[in-house]
């Protein structure tokens, strides 16, 4: 496969095409990759290259090696880089909490509002509303809005899971978040959904893109953080 120092780092370049491999399933959980001789004939690169490369997997959490044995594929599923520790969701679990998803409505709605949107997603978007109950009362609402590309179907009872695991199922494979926190006062329709007065609620924005810097999905979460503070664990 070619590869070009134009769009960055060899390394990372080949860390990202191993990645996606790993992550669509060519390269199965507990097998091993390719071996090092043989990832450096098919990219065209020195041993020091792809040694880089599967560092930064590693540090990813993707693989593990083990000398005289080879690289062993740990995870199959996207895994966040901002942690390798539990998501929050696992946080809450793990602290006896139940949590459980609903869906609010899902729609094809016109994108030009937001320029982000737009340029990525094109004139209209799928915008999906969610509800997350902690303990059986609302505690997180969630809108989505993702590309057409995901087909997915606008029946409710079909819509059910992870929506990463649905976009990643669709060919939409999320290669980093970005997020972003500030405070604000929501709408009364998300306040009324969280049960909540108007008042000021934590507010995360986040940004989703694929290998190529294409975003694939963007959201707007209110957390009524008096129910629970938001937790990020970051592990070494």
């Amino acid at each position: 496969m070619k590869i070009t120092r134009k769009k960055g780092p060899l390394y990372l370049q080949i860390k990202d095409i191993i990645r996606d491999r790993i992550i669509k399933g060519q390269y199965l959980k507990n097998t091993l990759i390719p071996a090092e001789p043989v990832l450096e004939k098919e990219f065209s690169v020195s041993k020091i290259t792809i040694r880089k490369a599967v560092e930064q997997l590693s540090l990813e959490g993707y693989v593990e090696k083990k000398s005289g044995i080879g690289t062993r594929v740990l995870e199959n599923i996207i895994v966040p880089k901002m942690s390798k520790g539990k998501a929050f969701s696992e946080q809450l679990a793990s602290e006896g909490h139940q949590l459980e998803k609903k869906n609010i409505s899902i729609s094809i709605v016109n994108s030009k509002e937001h320029y982000s949107l737009q340029e990525h997603m094109g004139s209209e978007c799928y915008c999906i509303e969610r509800l997350f109950l902690l303990n059986n009362q609302p505690f997180i609402h969630f809108t989505h809005y993702v590309p057409l590309e995901a087909s997915f179907s606008l029946d409710l009872n079909l819509f059910i899971g992870s929506l990463y695991d649905s976009l990643f199922k669709k060919g939409l494979v999320i290669n980093r978040f970005n997020d972003e926190f500030e405070v604000e006062v929501p709408c009364e329709k998300v306040t009324s959904i969280l049960h909540t007065d108007q008042k000021s609620l934590l507010k995360r924005l986040r940004s989703s893109y694929d290998s190529d810097e294409k975003l694939i999905e963007y959201s707007i979460a209110y957390y009524n953080t008096e129910m629970h503070k938001y937790v990020i664990q970051y592990n070494d």
